[in-house]
């Protein structure tokens, strides 16, 4: 879910909004518009429909960042990253990088978002018995209210990645002690909740509630994937654990000279051997690390006049990696930095390379050995 709209930055978080929140803003404001607020005040200028449509809309996915907020504030109090906060078509999701170092946080993590909404329907309630009379403030108010509580109560099912699946996954993980049998417990719940989802959609759609169906549906896909890629990970997680990059990371890397052309790299370096990374090596000493994704910057016009020296990575920005740190961590680290490929040092001295391909190969092989 990334981000293509920037909003800002609150607490150093960048805020953005995906392209599918643009329909789904389209929507709920069309929905207000022509439907609910009619009904609720049928005496009230057409025009006043659309005013109040958008300004709820705006309130509303307000009261989605701040169930987001939510949760990343007490990441971070909890000494747990947040790369980002992008609201998009099913509302919001605060990119944690990394899992809690205990359920005690995972549960103030999850815990906070319903808690959040559960305040805001308190708010907007209170907003509508203050202001029942005023058909501005009332009818939106009570709209708000409902939502927010519904959000609080969605959120709560106990099936992950939602909230509630993460209140379920602390539960198991303190009773047990196990992060990994949590996750799956959580997961598996996760899974079954959707497809209660997707039946439920299904017998709208029998019934007559096409559009309800569809959406039930959609959610419950939605669901069901991001559960089981969180099992699929748990999964990797088990098998990785206690491993370190020494057992793991490649001894031999690909190097180039600096003064060569992107034009030479890509055709006779990556090209014929399907290398992405490469290090950029002057009279025996490495500089820097030229990836693929510094090669596709430059435009292709320019790839014989750029060399690799000009767009490489310079190696004091590199993120390093020792061979002792922990497998699962060194993968965080370079899943924090953005990087396919790290070095790995001791001391000053490069003694191998680690790509998260690489690791990927070594699962296969796992697998592929039943080990």
């Amino acid at each position: 879910m990334e981000a293509r709209v920037k909003l800002g930055r609150i607490w150093g978080i960048p805020i953005g909004l995906h392209t599918s929140w643009f329909l789904i803003f389209g929507l709920v404001t069309l929905s207000l518009a022509v439907g609910y607020f009619p009904n609720e005040y049928a005496e009230l200028p057409e025009l006043s429909y659309w005013v109040l449509a958008a300004i709820t809309s705006v309130l509303f996915f307000a009261s989605v960042l701040l169930h987001e907020l939510a949760h990343a504030r007490l990441a971070l109090r909890n000494r747990v990253p947040v790369r980002g906060i992008t609201l998009f078509i099913f509302g919001g999701v605060a990119e944690i990088q990394q899992e809690p170092r205990s359920a005690g946080a995972e549960f103030r993590i999850a815990i906070a978002g319903p808690i959040m909404s559960l305040f805001l329907a308190i708010v907007f309630g209170m907003v509508w018995v203050l202001d029942r009379q005023i058909p501005y403030l009332a009818a939106p108010g009570m709209w708000l209210a409902r939502i927010n509580f519904m959000l609080a109560a969605f959120n709560m099912i106990p099936g992950f990645p939602l909230d509630g699946g993460r209140v379920l996954r602390a539960v198991v993980w303190k009773l047990s002690g196990s992060m990994y049998k949590a996750t799956r417990v959580a997961a598996t719940s996760g899974q079954l909740v959707a497809f209660g989802f997707m039946g439920l959609g299904l017998f709208s759609m029998l019934f007559g509630g096409l559009f309800d169906g569809l959406w039930l549906i959609f959610i419950g896909w939605f669901l069901h994937s991001a559960a089981a890629a969180s099992l699929r990970q748990s999964e990797v997680q088990e098998k990785l654990q206690d491993m370190t990059v020494a057992q793991v990371m490649n001894h031999s890397w690909p190097q180039i000279p600096g003064q060569l052309s992107l034009r030479e790299i890509v055709d006779g370096q990556t090209l014929s051997s399907g290398w992405r990374s490469f290090f950029v090596n002057d009279n025996g000493h490495v500089n820097g690390m030229l990836t693929l994704r510094d090669v596709l910057a430059v435009p292709q016009g320019l790839w014989t006049q750029v060399t690799a020296r000009q767009v490489m990575t310079p190696w004091e920005r590199l993120l390093r990696i020792g061979p002792a740190t922990e497998l699962t961590t060194a993968l965080q680290l370079m899943e924090r930095a953005n990087v396919p490929t790290a070095p790995v040092v001791e001391g000053d001295r490069m003694i191998g390379v680690l790509s998260r391909d690489q690791v990927m190969r070594y699962l296969h092989l796992r697998s592929e050995m039943g080990i």
